[in-house]
């Protein structure tokens, strides 16, 4: 028998199921929409110049992006700004979301992983791979684990030749 033969790859036969959460990451352009240009001396928004900026802007720009509404100052922004914005990114950008582009990613995340259908994961070990190429946000690897403990047998992290465990389902007592 060859030496080529006797290798046996151990991690290729075992059960693990490994998720790689970059094959969940969205592709679409992030961009941020500051209200802040529209504050009147940059501590209020008034609500008619509001109005007549949302009702002139190009909001076909936004097509298909991914978009982070905010305000970069400390000012006096009602929520109804905010919700006004939505109407007119809402069926043009592909999300919208309160808040920074750590908050978009985890929204963009959030939305993919609530697809998973976690009960396909009942009594397997699971390993979620980790250090990768692309933006993944802790909160996705955060809501992905939360997914999956009633369901996995094991829940471990990194690379399945080299994983730190996070979880262990209790064995069941014998009667």
């Amino acid at each position: 028998m060859s030496e080529e033969a006797m290798i046996e790859n151990r991690v290729a036969k075992s059960p693990l199921i490994t998720i790689d959460l970059e094959d969940y990451y969205h592709k679409g352009e992030r961009i941020e929409f500051d209200i802040a240009p529209n504050l009147y001396q940059g501590l209020i928004l008034r609500e008619a110049d509001f109005r007549a900026f949302v009702k002139e802007h190009d909001w076909s720009q936004y097509q298909g992006k991914n978009v982070a509404v905010f305000c970069s100052e400390d000012a006096i922004v009602p929520t109804w700004a905010f919700m006004l914005l939505t109407t007119k990114l809402e069926g043009v950008a592909n999300m919208v979301v309160m808040g920074d582009l750590q908050m978009l990613e985890f929204a963009l995340y959030k939305e993919v992983l609530a697809q998973i259908d976690a009960e396909s994961f009942l009594d397997k070990p699971v390993v979620i791979k980790g250090c990768g190429d692309l933006p993944v946000p802790d909160s996705a690897y955060v809501e992905l684990t939360r997914l999956l403990k009633p369901y996995a047998k094991s829940i471990m992290y990194g690379e399945p030749c080299s994983t730190v465990p996070l979880y262990k389902k209790p064995r069941k007592p014998k009667n």
